[in-house]
């Protein structure tokens, strides 16, 4: 699997193109940040074709791209889980209300469930549903590969921002200890803001969950 990250727009969202291999020109699109244009020049530039674009959750700093993505490439489908569904659609749900850009796009292609499974491009990809940042925030879960797309729900050190709309804390570090840390301890995880981690590190030392297993 060929995994790039690149950070964008103010919030510095992680957006994460991924392929089978570089061999290949088809992949799959991880979030899409707030401002599109590193992102749409990285595809050109690397003649890339999107199968698929998976939102982790549905704050505007994860979605905002979506617009250009979808204008470049129509054929490419568009996952989010079905709790979050609705903020594709609402600009007060996605919170770009709150940032005084308001933005809304087309409903996604495929509303999806704890336990489905994606397949494009060559990349399967389990979804994890693991509520508490939003009620339909996910973690892509590759097992061949031992990664995991973590989005806003675990960082390195740290965990999502629980104190927006439909968050919830508890709920959070929940999702985090029976989702994410039953995972193998040499899991990568690929987090939707700021670096790479591993759950094992994560288990050991995350401060938010390290003193409560």
């Amino acid at each position: 699997m060929k995994i790039d990250r690149l950070i964008l727009g103010d919030f510095e969202t992680n957006c994460y193109v991924v392929r089978r291999d570089e061999s290949v020109s088809d992949c799959v699109v991880i979030d899409t940040g707030l401002d599109s244009r590193e992102m749409m020049a990285f595809l050109s530039r690397h003649r890339l074709t999107p199968a698929a674009v998976i939102l982790t959750h549905g704050h505007v700093d994860h979605i905002a791209g979506l617009a250009a993505l979808r204008s470049a490439f129509p054929q490419a489908r568009v996952y989010i889980h079905k709790l979050d569904g609705r903020m594709l659609t609402d600009s007060e749900a996605n919170l770009s209300e709150m940032a005084m850009q308001p933005f809304t796009t087309a409903p996604a292609d495929v509303l999806l469930a704890d336990g489905d499974t994606i397949d494009e491009a060559g990349i399967v990809l389990k979804v994890l549903h693991t509520p508490g940042h939003t009620p339909g925030g996910i973690c892509l879960y590759a097992e061949s590969e031992g990664v995991v797309f973590a989005g806003d729900t675990l960082f390195a050190g740290g965990v999502g921002r629980s104190d927006f709309p439909g968050g919830d804390p508890e709920q959070l570090l929940e999702s985090i200890r029976a989702r994410l840390f039953a995972l193998p301890d040499r899991t990568a995880v690929y987090p939707g803001h700021a670096m790479r981690t591993t759950i094992g590190r994560e288990k050991a030392s995350n401060p938010f969950l390290a003193s409560n297993p």
